[in-house]
């Protein structure tokens, strides 16, 4: 099927667990009718198979989903930590792939007790998905990340927030 054209968004929330991306990504995929694939919820479903996850398996699975929608010109949402430039590129061919507009987010939480008790309060929302706790949080790898536009999530309302991410990926 051929490429629509380079009006299909493409975007990528990542960082890390506790700063706001499956929250920001559902109210984004509904404002703007987008396909939403959190890597957390496929990750899950690969451990429900019986596999083991060591490595970007559940990123591989999104980036193939993602592309078979962006060639349907359907706006895709990746919702994921996102944690290394491996992951990080799997985006950019996908959107060199489709034609799409890829648009990266970095979500970022300055205040570390607001941080410390958004991902101690959480509650779990996947069938069988063991949350990480703080110490995970911390001991996680994550790589900077310098195509991204960051967006600071400390003290905000999901509504700003969500307007911010609007604001800065040209979404409007």
């Amino acid at each position: 099927m051929p490429v629509r054209g380079t009006s299909v968004a493409f975007i990528v929330l990542g960082g890390l667990p506790g700063t706001g991306k499956s929250t920001l990504a559902n109210a984004l995929a509904e404002r703007l009718g987008a396909m939403h694939l959190r890597i957390d919820t496929i990750e899950q479903a690969l451990r429900d198979a019986g596999q083991t996850i060591a490595g970007p398996e559940g990123y591989l699975v999104a980036r193939d989903v993602a592309r078979e929608n962006l060639r349907l010109g359907v706006a895709v949402i990746v919702d994921a930590v996102n944690p290394i430039a491996y992951t990080r590129e799997l985006w950019h061919g996908t959107a060199a792939a489709t034609g799409a507009r890829l648009v990266e987010i970095e979500l970022v939480c300055s205040d570390s007790t607001e941080h410390r008790h958004r991902v101690e309060s959480r509650t779990v929302d996947i069938d069988g998905f063991r949350l990480p706790t703080w110490q995970d949080v911390l001991d996680r790898e994550y790589e900077p990340w310098r195509t991204a536009e960051v967006v600071d999530t400390a003290g905000t309302s999901v509504e700003a927030a969500l307007a911010e991410v609007v604001r800065r990926g040209r979404l409007d």
